[in-house]
C-alpha cells in the first residue's frame, strides 16, 4: 500500500502523507514538527518554490499530513518499471531531471530517497506546473511514510556523505540500476559495502557501456569508500553527467547511443575478469571483515598507533594545502573576504571565517553549482558570472543578468585594536546579484568583528548585517 499519494481533502485534491500513527504516537514522537518541514518544487529553468504541509487529519485512526497538489510520479517507481517494461529511456530521463534539480538546489538540504522524489513527466497534467518539474517531499515526513510502506531498506544513499557528494552517489546508484539492470548494493550489509566500495565495477557489470559514462558512475559509487579511489568531487561528477546525458533538445540522449556491441574476444575477456574479481573480492572481504571483528586482539596498541599516525599525517598534509590568512592584517582580511565573495572563491572565504555566519559561503557555493550546470548545458567553458567590479570598470551597462559581487566597499575601524587581539569594522557596500533578466543591487552595512585564532591569524568571528 502506498503511503504517499494524491487524494481528496475537503473536496480538493492534495498530496497526502499517511503516517500510520495514531494521535498519541503522532504527538509522542514529535511528528507534529513535520507540519513546518519544507519540501521543494524545482522548475526546469532552475528556479524553485518551497512546498509546505497545509494540515493534518485523523482518518480511520491514522494521522494523515496533506499539502498543496503536485501531480507526479515517484522516481523509485519509474526505476522499478525498467525491470517490468524495459523502458530505460523514460527512467534515464527521470534521473536526468532529478540531477538537474539537485544541481539547481545546490547545498539546500533536500531528500535523497528516490521514493520521496516526484517527477512531472507529462505536459498539461497540472496547469500551474510544467513538464520536467521535480518535487522533493519533506525529508523526515516522507521517510516515516516510506517506512510505514515497508521500505526499510534505503540502499540509494550513504549516510556518510553530505551535500553534492551525497547527491552524486545517489545518482550513480540509480544510473547503475537502470543501465545494468542490477543494483550495486544488495547484501544485508549494504552500508558497509558502500563504505568499503564493495560492488561489481561498472566496466564489468555493463562492459558495452560508454567508457566515460562508466567511469563517472564508478567515481560516484566510490565516494564513500575509505580507499579514496574517487577522482572527482560530487559537483564535478554531476556536472559531467549532465553534459554527457543531455541531448541538444535538453532531453536525455538516446539510450542506444550509450552502448557499443562487444566483440566475442572482449566479451570472453570481460567474463574472465568478472570471475577473477568475484574470487579476489570474496577473499578480500572475508579477510578484511575478520580483522575488523578481531582487531583488538590482532592489532592491539600497535594498530592504534599506526592509525593515529596515519590520521595525524593526513590531517597535517591536508591542512598545509588549505588557504589561510597568515600574515594578513585585519583590514586586509576583510577586503580579501569580500573579494573572494565576488569571485565565488568559497574555499578562501572558509579560511577567513571562524564561527561567524556562513550565509555568504552558502550563497557562493550555490551560485558556483548553478554556473557549472549552465556551462554544461551550453557546452561552454566561458565564465557565466561576471564580477561586479569588472562589470563596472567596463562601463556597467544595464541590464546585466550575469553580474555578481561587491562594489563601493567602504571600510571603517569602529572599535578594538590589534594589540588587544580584537578589531571591529563597519563595512558599507553594494551587493550586485542576478535576478531573472534584470540587475539589482542591495545596500548592505556589515559590522564585522575579527579576532586572532590559536595560530595568531586574523579571522572573522561575527558578522552583523543590515540591508536595504
Amino acid at each position: 500500500m502506498r503511503h504517499i499519494y494524491i487524494s481528496d481533502v475537503d473536496g480538493k485534491q492534495a498530496v497526502c502523507f499517511e503516517t500510520a500513527m495514531d494521535t498519541r504516537s503522532f504527538a509522542r514522537t514529535g511528528m507534529s514538527q513535520s507540519l513546518i518541514e519544507k519540501g521543494y518544487i524545482v522548475f526546469p529553468d532552475g528556479s524553485h518554490e518551497v512546498w509546505k504541509p497545509a494540515g493534518v487529519k485523523e482518518i480511520n485512526g491514522s494521522m494523515r499530513v496533506w499539502g498543496p497538489l503536485f501531480k507526479c510520479e515517484r522516481l523509485d517507481q519509474i526505476i522499478i518499471e525498467v525491470d517490468l517494461t524495459s523502458n530505460v529511456q523514460a527512467a534515464l530521463q527521470a534521473v536526468l531531471l532529478w540531477i538537474r534539480a539537485k544541481m539547481f538546489l545546490g547545498d539546500t538540504q533536500s531528500t535523497l530517497n528516490p521514493g520521496a522524489a516526484f517527477i512531472l513527466r507529462e505536459e498539461g497534467v497540472q496547469s500551474n506546473y510544467k513538464k520536467g518539474c521535480v518535487f522533493f517531499a519533506p525529508e523526515h515526513l516522507s521517510r516515516r511514510c516510506l517506512h510505514a510502506e515497508g521500505m526499510v531498506k534505503d540502499n540509494y544513499y550513504c549516510p556518510d556523505l553530505i551535500g553534492m557528494n551525497a547527491a552524486a552517489f545517489c545518482a550513480g546508484v540509480m544510473l547503475y540500476k537502470i543501465l545494468t539492470k542490477a543494483h550495486p548494493f544488495t547484501s544485508l550489509n549494504y552500508y558497509q559495502d558502500m563504505r568499503e566500495g564493495v560492488f561489481l565495477p561498472v566496466r564489468l557489470a555493463a562492459p558495452e557501456l560508454n567508457e566515460k559514462l562508466s567511469a563517472l558512475i564508478q567515481n560516484a559509487l566510490v565516494l564513500p569508500a575509505d580507499d579514496r579511489t574517487a577522482e572527482k568531487s560530487g559537483t564535478d561528477i554531476l556536472t559531467e553527467l549532465l553534459a554527457l546525458l543531455t541531448a541538444k533538445d535538453n532531453n536525455a540522449v538516446n539510450v542506444s547511443s550509450l552502448f557499443t556491441p562487444l566483440t566475442a574476444e572482449k566479451a570472453k575477456r570481460v567474463e574472465k575478469e568478472k570471475k577473477n574479481y568475484y574470487f579476489k573480492q570474496n577473499v578480500t572481504i572475508k579477510t578484511r571483515r575478520f580483522i575488523s571483528r578481531n582487531k583488538i586482539a590482532i592489532l592491539g596498541s600497535a594498530a592504534a598507533l599506526i592509525v593515529f599516525l596515519f590520521i595525524l599525517f593526513t590531517m597535517t598534509n591536508n591542512f598545509s594545502h588549505r588557504p589561510t590568512t597568515e600574515g594578513m592584517p585585519p583590514d586586509t582580511v576583510v577586503h580579501a573576504y569580500y573579494d573572494a565573495f565576488s569571485s565565488l572563491n568559497y574555499e578562501f572565504m572558509e579560511a577567513c571565517i571562524q564561527r561567524a555566519d556562513r550565509s555568504d559561503i552558502n550563497a557562493a557555493v550555490s551560485l558556483t553549482a548553478i554556473t557549472r550546470t549552465r556551462q554544461a548545458y551550453d557546452l561552454s567553458t566561458e565564465p557565466y558570472m561576471i564580477p561586479a567590479r569588472v562589470w563596472l570598470e567596463n562601463g556597467g551597462e544595464l541590464p546585466a543578468p550575469n553580474v555578481f559581487g561587491v562594489t563601493n566597499l567602504n571600510l571603517t575601524n569602529i572599535g578594538g585594536s590589534e594589540d588587544q587581539g580584537l578589531v571591529v569594522f563597519r563595512a558599507e557596500y553594494l551587493l550586485w546579484a542576478p535576478i531573472e533578466e534584470y540587475q539589482y543591487s542591495k545596500q548592505r552595512i556589515d559590522v564585522i568583528t575579527l579576532s586572532t585564532d590559536r595560530r595568531n591569524h586574523w579571522r572573522i568571528i561575527e558578522i552583523l548585517r543590515s540591508e536595504s
